[in-house]
């Protein structure tokens, strides 16, 4: 299959980032906006996602695995969603518009992902296998999508691409619009991993958006709590390519004081 690029992890546009003295708080080092994901433009990395996407749906389906709209789990996921999205314009102008969709995949996998343009996926293995309350899928939902509007992959992409292609090839396979050649430098980039830095801010920024959305941060312990014990048997791939351990929950519970007001305020703004 030509000009494809496999998607299956959090891969986003533009980003307009206003929590800086949060992330200096953290102790996370907050870069300036990079010329260097301008040689990934965010409209093609949507577009080839979309259509990676697409894929992922058609397999699922043609396996029954892909739940139809009146699932309940789906119900659940796309209200939690719905509590959320209004939220992303914080951090992502271009977010707000974007066609933003929510599926469920039937799967032992436990694992989760947000592609660029608001495309998101949940495995029955995370929600049902975990048992995840709503607070624990809002903490989760938030850190992908965090992923996707801080375009850490694209950045990713940019950088593995300079170091294989040269910046030399690449910027002409942009100029010529020849997008795909470049993207194909990997072949799949299923075990793209990002840094720790990327971890947290996803952390702080889901954290932030969960508890604007009415749910309970505190949420994020016990979460990580579930899914250090389901990692003892191995073979998770969201949790293999998430940093954890007590080190992680720690700097969760370190910015609970900051979002627990934005939680209790939201709460208070909703109807009993």
């Amino acid at each position: 299959m030509s000009a494809r690029i496999f998607l299956p992890f959090l891969l986003a546009g533009c980003c307009l980032f206003p929590t800086s003295q949060l992330m200096a708080q953290a102790g996370v080092e907050v870069d300036k906006p990079s010329a260097l994901r301008k040689l990934v433009p965010a409209a093609e990395l949507e577009r080839q996602a979309n259509l990676e996407y697409r894929q992922i749906l058609r397999e699922a389906q043609a396996k029954g695995a892909l739940a139809p709209p009146d699932h309940p789990q789906l119900q659940r996921l796309r209200g939690i969603a719905a509590r959320l999205i209004p939220h992303v314009g914080r951090f992502n102008r271009d977010a707000a518009r974007w066609k933003w969709e929510v599926n469920l995949i039937g799967s032992k996998q436990i694992n989760a992902f947000c592609m660029p343009g608001g495309k998101i996926a949940f495995y029955t293995g995370l929600v049902d296998g975990l048992k995840l309350s709503d607070d624990e899928i809002a903490v989760v939902m938030g850190h992908e999508m965090a992923h996707a509007l801080r375009e850490h992959a694209r950045s990713r992409i940019a950088k593995a691409q300079l170091t294989q292609l040269g910046a030399g090839l690449l910027g002409s396979f942009i100029g010529d619009g020849r997008y795909a050649e470049a993207f194909r430098f990997g072949g799949n980039l299923l075990t793209l991993k990002f840094s720790r830095d990327d971890e947290t801010e996803a952390d702080i920024i889901g954290l932030d958006l969960a508890a604007r959305g009415g749910y309970d941060p505190r949420a994020g312990i016990s979460l990580w709590q579930k899914m250090q014990r389901a990692s003892q048997g191995g073979g998770i791939p969201w949790f293999s390519s998430h940093p954890s351990g007590e080190n992680r929950i720690e700097e969760i519970q370190a910015q609970l004081p900051k979002v627990m007001p934005l939680y209790e305020a939201a709460r208070a703004g909703q109807p009993r």
